[in-house]
């Protein structure tokens, strides 16, 4: 808006100013927290925008989740491994830093955060309802090793894959038996 623009042309002035005047002990303090408020009100601008796009940025949560279902239920997966962030921010016509920053603001969690989200959900759906390896899962989320997979999943859900999958078919025994 008119209003931010000048904000940001007057910290320049400042910085100007105090350049162009006669240099004493002051003068460097001075320009830097100039800098520094100008830093502020640039990450300010930058941060409502997110806030004023409300509607827009929903819709864009919205196209992420059928970005990934699609990617993770083709066989683009197998070949071409996990979803990049630079995938994600192509497919829906966004910067991969923009992408990110809206899905810290709207989430908490960063592009890449939201991916090995899908990626986990979908090992889960794979070890809860196939009898396939944990290798033979690993292979068809994308990974070439089949350790990448377990870390990825021991981090994120404090259980490895068999531990994960004994679990569950624990669990489902049990709520049979009720």
């Amino acid at each position: 808006s008119e209003k931010e623009e000048n904000t940001i042309i007057d910290i320049f002035k400042n910085i100007k100013n105090e350049y162009d005047a006669n240099i004493d002990k002051f003068s460097q303090n001075i320009i830097v927290a100039q800098v520094d408020l100008l830093l502020n009100y640039a990450e300010r601008f930058y941060q409502r925008q997110f806030i004023t796009r409300k509607k827009n940025n929903h819709q864009i949560l919205s196209q992420l989740e059928t970005v990934l279902t699609d990617y993770f239920n083709s066989d683009e997966l197998a070949s071409n491994g996990v979803a990049t962030v630079q995938y994600v921010a192509d497919a829906l016509n966004v910067s991969p830093n923009y992408l990110s920053s809206l899905l810290k603001s709207l989430t908490g969690q960063n592009s890449q955060q939201h991916i090995h989200e899908k990626l986990i959900e979908k090992a889960k759906e794979k070890l809860s309802t196939t009898s396939l390896s944990v290798s033979e899962i690993a292979y068809e989320l994308g990974f070439e090793h089949a350790q990448s997979l377990s870390k990825l999943f021991k981090r994120k859900t404090d259980l490895s894959p068999l531990e994960f999958r004994q679990s569950f078919n624990w669990w489902y025994f049990r709520r049979c038996l009720t």
